[in-house]
C-alpha cells in the first residue's frame, strides 16, 4: 500500500496571547492542527498559558519593530508553513475624552492598537505569500463602527487598522493572502478592569463574547476555501444596547 504523504505542518501567530481574546483565539487555531506562537509582555504569564494550551511561547512587543523581526525570524527558521497572523494585541490605555488623554497616552494607544499590527503585517505578509498564501487577521473593535465618549483615541486606532486591513487585502488579493478584520464588542476578558473602566458585572459578563467563541469565528475564518475572502465581521452579544453615533 502506498504510504501516506504527510501534510505540512501549518504555523500561526497569535498577538496578545496570554489572555482575553488572545487564548481563545490560540487554543482554537491549536485544535484546528496550527503551531501557533502566542505573543506578550509578560513572559512569565506567557509561559503558563503556552503550557497549558500548548503554544509556543515568544516574549514580545508589538509596538517594537525589533522584536517583530526576532518573533517572524523564529517562526521562519522553524519547520512548516507560515499560514495565519492574528493581530489580537490591544489595549484601552486611557478611555477619558481626549482633552484629558496626555500626549504619551495617546502615542502607546496608537502603536498598540495600530501601528504594532502594521509592523507585524508588514513583515509577516511576504512570508505568507511565499509560503503559499494564507489569512491575517486584525481583530477591531466595535469601536470603529460606532462612536462613545472617551474612546475617541481608541476608535481611531481602530478604524484606521479596519481601514489598513481593506488596503493590504488589495495589495495581496492575487498573491493569495487574505486580511480580514473582526470587530468584536463587549467580551467576557478583563479589558474593562485594565481599561480602568471597573468591573464587568456578573450576569452581563455571562452574556458576553466568551474568548472560545471568538476563536471559533477566527478558526473558522482562516478554514475558508483559498478562494473565498470575508472582507470584516462585527461580532456583537446579544445582552449589549447599542445607542451610539
Amino acid at each position: 500500500m502506498p504510504t501516506k504523504r504527510k501534510s505540512p505542518i501549518r504555523k500561526a501567530i497569535v498577538t496578545g496571547g496570554a489572555k482575553g481574546f488572545g487564548v481563545g483565539i490560540a487554543q482554537s487555531l491549536i485544535d484546528a492542527g496550527y503551531r501557533v506562537w502566542i505573543t506578550g509582555r509578560d513572559s512569565r504569564a506567557l509561559d503558563r498559558i503556552a503550557k497549558k494550551i500548548g503554544a509556543t511561547p515568544f516574549q514580545a512587543d508589538v509596538s517594537s519593530p525589533k522584536d517583530w523581526d526576532k518573533l517572524i525570524a523564529e517562526v521562519k527558521r522553524a519547520p512548516g508553513k507560515f499560514e495565519v497572523l492574528v493581530n489580537n494585541a490591544g489595549a484601552g490605555v486611557k478611555i477619558a475624552p481626549a482633552a484629558k488623554q496626555s500626549d504619551a497616552e495617546i502615542d502607546t494607544s496608537i502603536a498598540i492598537n495600530l501601528t504594532g499590527a502594521i509592523y507585524g503585517c508588514r513583515r509577516a505578509a511576504p512570508q505568507i505569500v511565499k509560503a503559499g498564501g494564507g489569512t491575517i487577521v486584525n481583530i477591531s473593535s466595535a469601536c470603529a463602527h460606532h462612536a462613545w465618549p472617551g474612546w475617541s483615541t481608541y476608535s481611531a486606532a481602530k478604524a484606521g487598522l479596519e481601514q489598513f486591513s481593506k488596503c493590504l487585502y488589495l495589495e495581496h488579493r492575487e498573491q493569495g493572502l487574505r486580511v480580514t478584520s473582526i470587530a468584536p464588542s463587549w467580551g467576557a476578558t478583563s479589558f474593562s478592569e485594565a481599561a480602568d473602566l471597573g468591573k464587568q458585572d456578573k450576569e452581563i459578563r455571562k452574556r458576553s463574547i466568551k474568548p472560545r467563541e471568538l476563536g471559533k469565528v477566527v478558526a473558522d475564518v482562516c478554514a475558508l476555501p483559498s478562494h473565498l475572502f470575508m472582507q470584516e465581521v462585527i461580532l456583537w452579544p446579544s445582552v449589549q444596547p447599542v445607542e451610539a453615533l
